[in-house]
């Protein structure tokens, strides 16, 4: 075969400038983060902000952004800690890119009510109010909203993906397809056995519910405090990561600390549920996995796959996650050249299991 010609080259190399070009901008960018700020703001102040009433009356507070041009319709489920208020620059690449976005504050954190004494306690009486919470935010705020031949999508983050599994197990024939971002099968034990885990989470438990006035905090944990961007494990980008810090600064009511006892055997019990109702969950669900995640299991995410993947082989291509090698915790708040494929494997998923083409 003769070698390519300079001229050959130039035109390869000039064709891969622009589809790079294309490609960045498609989303926004870190060196152009500052400057795309007035358009993310002006976006997101034609949103719709509103509440409903969830389990036991605590008050949820959820965003919504529609346009009739948009031909999808897709629901952000948070992670731990997080709120809509946080996904702001997500949800402007996400609705520019043809989706109308749901995004629902879960209770006990973002700006939806608290359940303790204390909001800086991460708490829930069970992982189910979650999805109770969730599938009410589906079928009376999504459902009626859509006019898409398809279901909505949904897209997870974290603990979101936690809550939007067990979801799934009850109620996958209402969403068309699903894409668990690093999500929170199993609780990082920090090296610690699972059942010394179980027994030390127990026995605090028991202690809060005869002795204490509501759930304590778990060892080690406490209320919401500022650290630097050196001292995260959450995102590699600096600018990314000051954004939502500010957000949290500005915004104090979204301020959430550490773990309770309570939240934490609720969590376990949770895992088991999952994977006891796996085979029930028939939606097509991917799993994106940041390699370098420090805060969440990443050994229970392939175990999620493998066996999602034999009980729905449509589910969790070859057996596996999507890993992003190098990747901290928040792929979607990520440097450009980690966040930009993981929102393309996001799209490239719901397109391939989309009416609409």
């Amino acid at each position: 075969m003769p070698l390519m010609s300079s001229f050959t080259r130039l035109c390869i190399f000039i064709s891969l400038i622009f589809t790079m070009t294309i490609h960045a901008s498609n989303y926004t960018q870190e060196d152009n983060f500052e400057q795309t700020l007035p358009a993310i703001n002006g976006f997101w102040k034609q949103g719709e902000f509103s509440t409903f009433e969830g389990v036991n009356n605590i008050r949820i507070n959820y965003a919504s952004f529609t346009r009739n041009e948009n031909k999808e319709c897709l629901i952000i489920v948070p992670g731990r800690t997080e709120g809509y208020l946080k996904y702001q620059e997500l949800a402007f690449d996400l609705f520019n890119q043809g989706y109308n976005l749901f995004i629902i504050d879960h209770r006990g954190q973002g700006i939806s009510g608290r359940m303790l004494q204390n909001p800086h306690k991460g708490y829930v009486d069970s992982f189910e109010h979650y999805v109770d919470d969730l599938n009410h935010f589906v079928d009376n705020v999504v459902t009626p909203a859509c006019n898409s031949q398809n279901k909505p999508f949904l897209l997870a983050h974290s603990m979101g993906g936690n809550i939007s599994a067990l979801y799934l197990t009850k109620y996958s024939e209402k969403i068309q397809a699903a894409v668990l971002a690093s999500p929170m099968i199993g609780i990082n034990t920090g090296g610690l056995p699972v059942w010394l885990g179980r027994s030390i989470i127990n026995t605090r438990v028991w202690w809060d519910n005869n002795f204490n006035d509501e759930s304590n905090y778990f060892i080690g944990q406490g209320d919401y405090s500022n650290y630097p961007f050196e001292d995260n494990a959450l995102t590699q980008s600096r600018i990314r990561f000051e954004f939502f810090k500010n957000t949290y600064d500005v915004t104090p009511e979204l301020q959430l600390g550490g773990v309770t006892n309570m939240w934490l055997k609720q969590a376990l019990i949770a895992r088991d549920t999952i994977f006891s109702t796996l085979n029930n969950i028939t939606t097509p669900v991917t799993v994106l996995q940041s390699g370098a995640d420090t805060v969440v299991d990443n050994l229970d995410q392939f175990e999620f796959c493998e066996q999602l993947h034999k009980a729905q082989p449509q589910s969790c291509l070859n057996g596996k996650p999507q890993v992003f090698d190098g990747a901290y915790h928040e792929l979607f708040f990520e440097v450009d050249e980690i966040r930009n494929p993981a929102i393309d494997a996001v799209i490239g998923w719901f397109n391939q299991h989309s009416n609409n083409h």
